[in-house]
């Protein structure tokens, strides 16, 4: 009845490894420019009204485009348990920060119009920069150290459990990992900045393109030099992988050029793009390292994804379910933006709705 349940165990395995990388690769695409915006609220938005205007462009897709990174967390516990399993045993209090950040955020976009204080919307504001700025920053620092390779073992333990963390708190932030923290940052804001020039009209419209045309060259600066520490100091050891992240990796900084070009230009349907497909690239380069290892060094105990990946009949179950559920997901998100895709502007507002 379903074929795909005479698929090997070794051949799924890699497939949901490259289906979880698609989840985060969807997710960064879409809420980066979600992290981006409320990242940029105090500062792009000269007044309550422009602030409501930038909160208006993100409003009817901010909370669909959290659903990726839930579905990349639950793909990922129900797919490689002993990944999930490692990944909390030593980096709990990230994936913390993470979340704290994401509920501080979600509650200030719900509570900012709640009263009519300017006091009340501004401090909610403030939560929801911080609460975007704290997710990016610390994905950031985390995928910068898969990138590296995170230290596991040698510890005692029982037959079938996942090997423990075994690198510290403060040992996850050295350069590299702070270049990739900042990189996450400067990108999103300037994917978040394109994004606002995209949906809005006059003085928001081009203020934002010039927003989004400085962080580019920023974010294309500090994308070249995450480039070549990544190729250079933790490159794959693997030849035709390290050929593929070169070139991934080069290509991002170059499509991070060309959509500051294009946010120059008022090209704002094009530099959207662009940024967009070079933060794709960007994770790509990332998960092709992570290819086998799945961002760990394990020193004296043997992990990789087969180790840490769900028995076949699970893989082959999960499959079905993604060849059925995703297409209507996709198509799902594609309407909602179709139907959002118009132009907001500060006479879109209300008098008092802010």
């Amino acid at each position: 009845m379903f074929p795909i349940l005479e698929i090997a165990h070794s051949t799924l395995t890699p497939v949901w490894f490259i289906l979880i990388a698609v989840l985060w690769i969807g997710f960064f695409f879409l809420e980066g420019f979600d992290f981006g915006v409320a990242m940029l609220l105090p500062f792009l938005g000269k007044d309550e009204t422009d602030k409501r205007v930038m909160v208006n462009t993100i409003g009817p897709t901010w909370d669909a485009n959290e659903v990726w990174l839930i579905t990349a967390g639950g793909a990922t516990f129900a797919a490689f348990p002993g990944w999930y399993a490692t990944l909390f045993s030593g980096l709990y209090l990230p994936l913390l920060l993470v979340v704290l950040g994401l509920i501080i955020r979600g509650v200030a976009f719900e509570y900012r119009s709640k009263h009519p204080s300017s006091k009340w919307r501004n401090s909610f504001d403030w939560m929801a920069t911080i609460g975007s700025f704290l997710p990016t920053l610390v994905l950031g620092v985390g995928f910068a150290n898969f990138v590296r390779g995170i230290t596991l073992g040698p510890v005692p333990t029982l037959n079938g459990d996942a090997p423990l963390v075994t690198t510290s708190f403060w040992g996850l932030f050295t350069p590299f990992a702070l270049i990739g923290g900042i990189l996450f940052v400067v990108l999103f804001c300037a994917h978040g900045a394109g994004f606002v020039a995209l949906k809005t009209t006059g003085r928001m419209h081009y203020r934002a393109g010039r927003y989004a045309t400085r962080l580019g060259w920023a974010a294309a600066i500090v994308m070249a030099v995450w480039a070549v520490m990544f190729n250079t100091m933790y490159a794959p050891a693997n030849g035709t992988a390290h050929l593929i992240t070169w070139i991934v990796s080069l290509l991002a900084v170059l499509l991070v050029v060309i959509a500051t070009v294009f946010s120059g230009r008022q090209r704002d349907g094009f530099a959207f793009l662009f940024n967009g497909l070079a933060i794709a690239l960007m994770m790509a380069a990332m998960f092709v390292k992570m290819w086998g290892n799945i961002g760990f060094r394990p020193v004296g105990v043997p992990f990789d994804m087969w180790i840490a990946s769900s028995s076949p009949y699970t893989l082959k179950i999960m499959t079905i379910a993604a060849a059925v559920m995703v297409p209507v997901v996709l198509a799902y998100q594609i309407w909602s933006y179709w139907v959002f895709r118009k132009r907001i502007s500060r006479e879109s507002i209300p008098a008092g709705a802010h």
